[in-house]
């Protein structure tokens, strides 16, 4: 249906089938978009387990690190009233296709910052800015160095009662970067998305400090 090259991203592809439509990133299969708006599909995959079950509030702020499609924006409005949803990714051009493949331009207040995580996320912290629900889905690649990095500068962007979700792979970093945050909050915890795959999933919830202001933007103590 549609396909550009990114200098950021390499070759992206927008694909179509009788149920689905699919963003594909360098070969890999970044978000799906239901034609008829059943969801029901993506109900096995990581981007609905990272939300299920969550004690979010009714209208959350959240904040999504890497977009692909926005497959999870879709699905957070599924089960709440976000007031305030941040976007970073570090391709315009897949803001670009999210909007106008994938349904995100029909979705108003979507506040996209464009540029690398580890540059925007300090000038978060500096404004105070904190989310309910952070999602990170872009260091999945990383190496394990930048990925704990990452990881310890959005600790400081969760709210008092927030949730931190991390998307990261199995035998190459989760229990490094689990282990990471747990001096960070009160409840962490992983599962691991599907028996086969690699996929792990961590949840941090609870801030230590009961203000949920209590960390620089590299996850340290103020």
């Amino acid at each position: 249906m549609f396909e550009v090259n990114s200098e950021m991203s390499g070759r992206i592809r927008v694909i179509e089938d009788l149920r689905e439509r699919r963003l594909v990133v360098a070969g890999e299969i970044l978000s799906i978009y239901p034609r008829n708006g059943d969801w029901s599909r993506v109900k096995h995959e990581y981007w609905w387990k990272a939300l299920e079950g969550l004690a979010l509030p009714p209208r959350p702020s959240a904040l999504f690190v890497g977009l692909g499609g926005g497959t999870q924006l879709h699905l957070l409005r599924q089960i709440s009233s976000p007031r305030r949803i941040t976007v970073i990714e570090r391709d315009p051009a897949i803001v670009d296709i999210a909007s106008d493949w994938f349904g995100l331009d029909g979705i108003s207040g979507i506040e996209f910052c464009c540029g690398e995580a580890a540059q925007l996320i300090p000038g978060l912290a500096r404004l105070r800015r904190r989310f309910d629900f952070v999602m990170e889905d872009a260091a999945y690649g990383l190496e394990v160095d930048g990925a704990i990095d990452l990881a310890r500068s959005l600790a400081a962007l969760v709210s008092r009662r927030g949730t931190l979700v991390l998307n990261r792979h199995w035998r190459r970093d989760a229990h490094r970067v689990a282990a990471t945050v747990r001096p960070l909050f009160r409840d962490v915890w992983s599962i691991r998305v599907k028996r086969e795959g690699e996929n792990v999933l961590i949840f941090c919830t609870r801030p230590r400090d009961s203000r949920g202001d209590g960390f620089d933007h590299r996850g340290k103590r103020l």
